[in-house]
């Protein structure tokens, strides 16, 4: 079986999927699967149906990625993102990231790393600390947990390492930003 495959860039949830699937739907395109950051199409699109779904996609903070840069930095990110978040199998979480995102995107990860500087300004473990601080102000916001369980959660050695990176991104303690609440936040595709 043939698939096409359309790489997107902005997709980051699975709202995200649910989203980009509707447009496919509402254009009448046939798809085999969407995950994160990709489309798997039955057919190629003809230019009107890439326009069209480009406009749409546009609309909702989506894009289509047309280069293999692109596409590769858009890779690195979602997965840095899954990684994050520790929304992966057991195994993978025991991995170092460059390994984890090495071995997924086969190439090494000096060319990953300098490549994503070179793009992004930023290298990807400062991405990595950053999605991981989003993640924390989310489940501070939740105020299900405590900040030891938001710490062991996201994996951090301690309370006060996620304490330290937490003031060292954001300029608060993470109970201060607690006491302010969502104001503080950023849709993760503004990171």
């Amino acid at each position: 079986m043939n698939t096409t495959v359309l790489l997107v860039k902005n997709m980051v949830c699975q709202r995200c999927i649910m989203a980009v699937e509707a447009i496919l739907q509402s254009e009448k395109i046939p798809f085999h699967k969407v995950v994160f950051g990709e489309i798997h199409l039955i057919d190629v699109l003809n230019e009107d149906q890439k326009e069209r779904l480009k406009t749409k996609l546009s609309a909702v903070g989506f894009a289509l990625i047309d280069n293999h840069t692109s596409g590769l930095i858009e890779k690195i990110k979602q997965l840095v993102i899954k990684r994050a978040r520790n929304e992966m199998d057991s195994t993978d979480k025991k991995t170092k990231l460059s390994i984890y995102l090495s071995d997924i995107i086969h190439h090494e990860y000096t060319y990953l790393s300098s490549l994503f500087s070179a793009i992004e300004g930023r290298t990807i473990e400062n991405y990595f600390i950053e999605q991981r601080i989003e993640k924390a102000k989310e489940l501070l916001v939740y105020d299900q947990l405590s900040l030891s369980e938001i710490a062991f959660q996201l994996e951090y050695s301690s309370v006060a390492h996620l304490s330290t990176q937490f003031k060292k991104i954001t300029g608060l303690t993470p109970t201060y930003f607690k006491e302010l609440g969502t104001s503080k936040r950023k849709a993760l595709d503004e990171v």
